[in-house]
């Protein structure tokens, strides 16, 4: 039996070749695209790190949405609405306490340019310590010697102070110094009398005349248990004889 020819293949199977290589162009085309997808597994390690790393991320402080459904042992505790609240009124402080300070040193400039305008800065002086702005008075620009009563030449000065401590609501304390030579008299039997005598004289005129809160003020006797100089000498004695009104600094502790 002859053995039947091999038909010869048709045109219809031709497409084969075609499909085969396109299907093979596009599977080197997937395979390039997930190679070049590759994920660096080091580097994807080390983001990973980083997220589970709290320290990197600033999160301490706001709560989160989701509870935590698997506590450890010793969770992180967040900051509780008492601190928060805390904080914020710490921080109100601070921006109070510098626009006071802001204040004293605007005061303090005023002050001096009146004492320069009027010639009073051999009298008086302003200056700025760590318990605020100190202004020193002479007791001859104030009262005559061994007396309490203020002097007509005191009021346009005490004028001027009772006008700047409108706009500061700073304390005040106003203190009474003295030299060391004794005094005895009906009224004032001692130093202590006669210091305590004059703060109070002042601080009365401030108030009295220009509507002043009154519970600002405080008076100090010192008597001579504060000299600037020595007690040896005229002069020395007049300078230790003083008025100090402190206009006090928010932020100073007084018991330091």
């Amino acid at each position: 039996m002859k053995r039947r020819k091999r038909e010869r293949e048709g045109p219809s199977q031709k497409w084969m070749t075609t499909f085969s290589d396109l299907v093979t162009l596009i599977l080197v085309f997937f395979i390039l695209l997930f190679s070049m997808s590759q994920i660096d597994l080091v580097k994807f390690s080390a983001i990973a790190q980083s997220f589970q790393n709290r320290s990197a991320f600033n999160f301490d402080g706001y709560p989160s949405v989701i509870e935590n459904q698997n506590p450890t042992e010793n969770p992180r505790i967040s900051k509780s609405p008492e601190e928060i609240e805390k904080e914020l009124k710490d921080a109100q402080n601070q921006q109070r306490n510098q626009a006071e300070n802001d204040s004293l040193q605007e005061l303090m400039t005023d002050i001096n340019a009146f004492l320069t305008e009027h010639g009073l800065t051999d009298v008086i002086s302003a200056k700025r310590e760590e318990r605020g702005v100190v202004l020193v008075l002479q007791e001859n620009v104030l009262f005559d010697s061994g007396t309490a009563d203020l002097l007509p030449s005191a009021y346009p000065f005490l004028d001027k102070v009772g006008t700047l401590l409108k706009t500061v609501p700073n304390p005040i304390k106003v203190e009474g110094h003295t030299d060391n030579r004794p005094i005895s008299t009906y009224r004032f039997p001692s130093n202590w009398e006669l210091s305590g005598a004059r703060a109070g004289s002042v601080i009365r005129y401030i108030v009295t005349n220009h509507n002043l809160d009154n519970t600002r003020f405080s008076g100090v006797a010192y008597g001579d248990t504060r000299p600037v100089v020595e007690n040896n000498s005229p002069e020395n004695w007049q300078k230790n004889r003083r008025v100090e009104i402190v206009i006090s600094d928010p932020e100073f502790d007084e018991q330091q």
